[in-house]
């Protein structure tokens, strides 16, 4: 049995700015990984059949993004070898933390090597674009900005930082917020270098807090904490998140949440736990 991590992922800012002809957004976002993750345990099998052994609730399994991934990536070698798959959630779904995409990219990095099948990382980053936009920056392995719908990458150093994570207690279908007529895609595109994530915010909150007031709710109490330097709401919510410069300042912030509000203290990381394994 092996076992590998499925880290979340924070957008430090996200802009549409503009739209496709095939109806997909265009953006610019900030991914920063953080320690806080899915584990995923993968055990080798010679008869060629994919197992996910703790499905989630409600996800069928052929449309379990670890099972998907898992079989796009034999499909693509033509190898003759399957796997067991088992997955401990821990990342909400629903939340904006990229938990499916995650999983989906650990996927095809371990079993790139277990199954010794050795593609690049630019083909599975190709086979990663497949699975959902979010997923290639999993593969890239490095906080990055991100441009088109999400899958051009430039990496980028972050500074040392801290977060505190609230979870309301919704899910929120990326869908249905792209689709709404309130959402607008005219945000001015930024240039890499240079610029500050600090200076950005996430067009989509309007939307999602006039639809889930417990998001508006979370994210207005993070706003009126002292000492942070973001306090937004991550991809299409429904989590938000505040930023603080030490692991002190964040945990005296968790420390303060009102009794009805769930969260978690995540560190900042400079990339993918998996990222060195894959050079």
């Amino acid at each position: 049995m092996f076992t590998f991590p499925a880290p979340a992922k924070l957008n430090l800012f996200l802009h549409v700015v503009g739209r496709r002809q095939d109806g997909y957004h265009l953006l610019q976002t900030v991914f920063r990984f953080v320690d806080f993750s899915d584990q995923l345990s993968f055990k080798l099998r010679a008869d060629g059949v994919i197992k996910l052994h703790n499905p989630i609730t409600g996800v069928p399994e052929e449309k379990d993004l670890c099972v998907r991934a898992a079989k796009l990536l034999k499909q693509e070698t033509e190898t003759a070898q399957g796997v067991d798959i088992f997955l401990q959630k821990q990342i909400p779904m629903g939340g904006g933390l990229g938990g499916g995409s995650s999983d989906a990219a650990t996927t095809l990095l371990a079993l790139n090597q277990l199954w010794e099948v050795n593609l690049s990382r630019e083909q599975l980053l190709e086979l990663g674009l497949q699975l959902g936009a979010d997923v290639p920056v999993f593969v890239f392995g490095q906080n990055a900005f991100a441009e088109g719908i999400g899958e051009k990458l430039a990496a980028i150093e972050l500074p040392p930082a801290w977060y505190l994570v609230l979870v309301p207690p919704v899910q929120i279908p990326t869908a249905e917020i792209f689709a709404s007529k309130e959402l607008t895609c005219n945000t001015l595109p930024i240039k890499i270098p240079p610029f500050s994530v600090w200076q950005g915010r996430n067009d989509l909150e309007l939307v999602v807090c006039r639809l889930y007031p417990e998001v508006a709710r979370c994210l207005e109490w993070l706003k009126r904490l002292e000492n942070t330097t973001i306090a937004a709401m991550s991809g299409s919510g429904a989590c938000v998140f505040a930023e603080f410069a030490t692991e002190l300042a964040a945990r005296t912030a968790f420390e303060q949440i009102p009794d009805d509000m769930k969260g978690f203290v995540a560190k900042g990381l400079d990339g993918h736990p998996m990222h060195k394994s894959m050079e």
